[in-house]
């Protein structure tokens, strides 16, 4: 039930894509600008709703939106941390991102899922903790589901996360 790829997590065709987004969900770089620029204006058309109705995201939690023009049929997006040396509850944030992320793909009744390696790039977060967060959180909570998968934009994280789930 639970994949390693390495990809282009705009390519995926499932329920919902998590976009590691920023607190303004107005679209960025990395992961967060690759899907804006792939599911063109709608998604950013919710995202301005969303940012009227309640201000934004806040750093742990997840908004859902349609997905525009990407194969999948929404994009879930989450906040993770930006990495501070571990002194300002980092880990417990990106578990929360994730776990959020997966609470309300339960609310739509989305059955197949894929995140991205959630504040690794320019949040800096260690990607072999990220990494063990991100599975650990994903395989505790993965009631109702047919399939959860990682998709890894870079070696590092593909080799990370395939020696963390298939680890003795």
């Amino acid at each position: 039930m639970i994949e390693i790829i390495k990809g282009d997590i705009t390519k995926m065709e499932v329920d919902a894509v998590v976009n590691a987004a920023n607190t303004s969900l107005l679209g960025g770089g990395g992961v967060d600008g690759a899907i804006h620029r792939a599911g063109g204006p709608a998604i950013l058309d919710e995202c301005r709703k969303i940012v009227a109705r309640q201000g934004g995201c806040k750093v742990g939690e997840a908004v859902i939106t349609a997905a525009g023009n990407l194969p999948a049929r929404h994009v879930i997006h989450t906040v993770g941390p930006v990495w501070n040396g571990g002194k300002k509850k980092e880990a417990e944030l990106l578990a929360s991102a994730y776990r959020n992320s997966l609470q309300l793909a339960v609310e739509h009744s989305l059955r197949t899922i894929a995140f991205p390696n959630i504040s690794t790039g320019v949040y800096r977060f260690p990607k072999p903790l990220a990494a063990e967060i991100a599975l650990s959180t994903v395989q505790s909570f993965t009631v109702g589901f047919e399939r959860i998968v990682f998709v890894c934009f870079d070696d590092e994280n593909y080799d990370l996360y395939n020696r963390s789930l298939f680890a003795p």
